[in-house]
């Protein structure tokens, strides 16, 4: 079998029709094997859906939002880090505590997202994620309270 790349889908003007053509998620192929020769080859045409409104609303914004509420964490952690060596506050110590666990709950929760499958494993993995994020969160802020907490650790480790 021969793959047939629509050459038109290369051929227009500009970058954008050629990432954005649906005509590029469609791939026919098209079989060599004639039992007449007068009869055609035999065109099949298997088609791919890429369209975000099938998973999302079409005019919701949540996972824009969502995107971009863990980029904005990410940034505030590299921020978080030299300000937890210079200003060493319980204020930062538990914003330090809540953005680190919401930045692990997310990251894994992508990690789940991919390569867990079933309903049973996702829910029970997601359970799991929610327990290990509520422990973390919860293990942050008592070594807050009753020990050095995150700022003074982070200056103790950057010390030495």
């Amino acid at each position: 079998m021969a793959a047939i790349v629509r050459i038109s889908s290369v051929c227009h003007r500009g970058v954008k029709p050629l990432f954005y053509r649906s005509s590029l998620l469609a791939r026919p192929l098209v079989s060599q094997k004639k039992e007449h020769e007068h009869q055609q080859p035999l065109l099949l045409t298997a088609r791919l859906h890429a369209s975000p409104s099938l998973y999302a609303g079409s005019g919701s914004k949540a996972a824009s939002l969502h995107w971009t509420g863990e980029r904005v964490v990410s940034i505030l952690l590299l921020a978080m880090g030299p300000m937890a060596y210079y200003y060493p506050v319980p204020t930062i110590d538990y914003s330090l505590a809540a953005a680190l666990t919401l930045h692990g709950h997310w990251g894994i929760g992508q990690v789940l997202t991919d390569y867990v499958h079933g309903d049973t494993k996702i829910k029970l993995a997601n359970t799991g994620l929610f327990l290990l994020s509520t422990v973390t969160f919860a293990g942050l802020c008592y070594f807050n309270y009753n020990d050095v907490g995150i700022c003074k650790a982070i200056a103790l480790l950057w010390s030495k």
